[in-house]
């Protein structure tokens, strides 16, 4: 477990309609504060990250689909420096993945199917306090490929 990364399992309340899937409120333990929501695709196979924020923390849930989402802690005063961390999320595995800044994290679609991503951030979007790398750069050590055995 990379140090102040929660994961929160999520409500879902299903009936003949269909399904009523619950992400953050305001009252919750964990909630921060409200920057912005926005929804990511992720078609299968693709990969989605590096990302290293600098002061949003990161609130992911997979509504739709299936994805792998990988966590490097590259915080150099934290305990958990260089740990790596794979969560599955999707319908079998439904929960809020809260990341905070300094902890690149990176997101591949699994499955034959589109993946949709909410991510509830708690400052708008600044290109100003976000780090792209490359997702086969080897200063992560993380090797992307399907993992057989």
């Amino acid at each position: 477990m990379i140090k102040d990364v929660k994961i929160v399992p999520l409500k879902k309340i299903p009936d003949e309609r269909g399904t009523v899937m619950h992400m953050l409120k305001s009252t919750d333990p964990h909630f921060i504060q409200f920057g912005e929501i926005y929804f990511s695709t992720i078609y299968p196979g693709v990969i989605k990250g590096w990302h290293v924020h600098t002061k949003m923390v990161v609130n992911n849930a997979v509504v739709s689909g299936r994805a792998k989402l990988v966590l490097y802690d590259m915080r150099e005063d934290s305990p958990t420096k260089g740990e790596l961390m794979e969560i599955f999320l999707g319908d079998d595995n439904y929960v809020l993945v809260q990341i905070p800044p300094g902890v690149a994290n990176g997101f591949k679609a699994v499955g034959n199917e589109r993946t949709i991503l909410a991510n509830c951030a708690t400052i708008p979007h600044d290109p100003t306090e976000i780090k792209r790398i490359d997702p086969f750069d080897k200063s992560i050590p993380y090797n992307w490929d399907v993992k057989h055995g």
